[in-house]
């Protein structure tokens, strides 16, 4: 069954905009930066607000507030959404936009969500600052709450561990891209993934079951069930990358990057010989860029052994396993029947 996500999504754009207006307010400021000194004025925060605003509204599937709020819907027990759910949904895709800003200037990428990528079209610095930023505002959510201190303080340490986590995963995908004599192995991959991408799925997951009233042992096993949910988006977007291409980007842009993806590692755990052909690949096509003929080649080379559509296959098992698990462990439940469509949705579209 499908369901119509619009009312939720419309109330996960107000607390979006709540959080991250467009234009600064005197009232905004005071709430974001505390005690503002004497000559400090709602323009001088447009170097944080243009880049990051602009991100937001160009797209995104917002699927981690959706996981969100019905995860507190699920563990609830009712069919009505916390308010105070939607009020924390900022927490997560704030956190998301800052880390697509920063892993762009990392991976060099030109374009993001069919625009020029942030650092682009406001400079390095502005990129830079304005990402750091919008990962100290992601939390903001929390202290505006009406939830109690102890929860507050809850969430902040999970914000906290989460966001050291995605960026020990960050740090992991950044040597491998760089180093072009050893590949990682797949269960090195699998350990960045998780930490990369599973972490904020995880985050998701918890934060929902944390407003919804679950115990400690409930929150962890929706957030370890979530982030297999994490991963297997994440090696969906490898294979995406490398067949039809992400939408607003180039297809094979993980190519020009030198990206140890799942469909590379598969490949070579066939064909082990191939490794310096597809290290050279990702040198030239580095020095080239994405139109560069060895992009296809190298795209080519992967197909032929079946890599693309095995990579394929382990993340829908890994998204299908995880929404029939939560199903299983709430039967009859609108909010798990929910969940499974959001992420069966996402996976007819992505996987024709």
């Amino acid at each position: 069954m499908k369901y119509d996500f619009t009312k939720e999504l419309e109330a996960i754009e107000a607390a979006l905009a709540k959080q991250l207006p467009d234009t600064a307010t005197e009232a905004w400021m005071e709430t974001s930066f505390g005690n503002i000194p004497i000559g400090t004025r709602p323009l001088h925060t447009v170097p944080l607000l243009a880049p990051t605003t602009k991100l937001i509204h160009n797209g995104g599937k917002r699927w981690r507030p959706l996981l969100l709020v019905l995860c507190a819907q699920l563990v609830s027990k009712t069919d009505t959404i916390p308010a105070v759910a939607y009020e924390l949904t900022p927490l997560l895709e704030f956190i998301h936009t800052a880390s697509l800003i920063h892993d762009d200037i990392e991976d060099s990428a030109n374009t993001r969500r069919g625009a020029p990528a942030a650092h682009i079209a406001y400079g390095l610095d502005t990129a830079l600052n304005a990402g750091a930023w919008l990962y100290f505002q992601a939390p903001v959510c929390i202290t505006t709450s009406d939830l109690p201190g102890d929860l507050q303080l809850q969430l902040y340490q999970l914000y906290g561990t989460e966001l050291r986590r995605l960026h020990l995963g960050q740090a992991m995908d950044i040597s491998w891209h760089r180093e072009n004599t050893k590949i990682p192995s797949v269960e090195e991959y699998m350990a960045m993934v998780r930490l990369k991408t599973g972490t904020l799925a995880s985050l998701a997951a918890q934060t929902g079951a944390i407003v919804g009233g679950a115990p400690a042992k409930e929150v962890k096993t929706l957030g370890d069930i979530a982030s297999d949910i994490g991963i297997g988006f994440q090696i969906l977007d490898d294979y995406i990358n490398l067949s039809t291409g992400n939408v607003g980007k180039k297809r094979g842009d993980d190519i020009v990057e030198g990206k140890k993806s799942l469909p590379v590692l598969l490949h070579l755990s066939k064909k082990p010989e191939d490794f310096q052909i597809i290290m050279d690949y990702f040198k030239r096509a580095r020095i080239q860029g994405i139109e560069s003929p060895v992009v296809e080649e190298c795209i080519a080379l992967l197909e032929s052994s079946g890599a693309l559509t095995e990579a394929a296959e382990q993340a829908k098992q890994l998204i299908i396993g995880s929404c029939n698990t939560i199903r299983e462990l709430y039967p009859n439940s609108d909010s798990s029947a929910k969940i499974a469509s959001l992420f069966d949705n996402m996976l007819t579209k992505a996987v024709k």
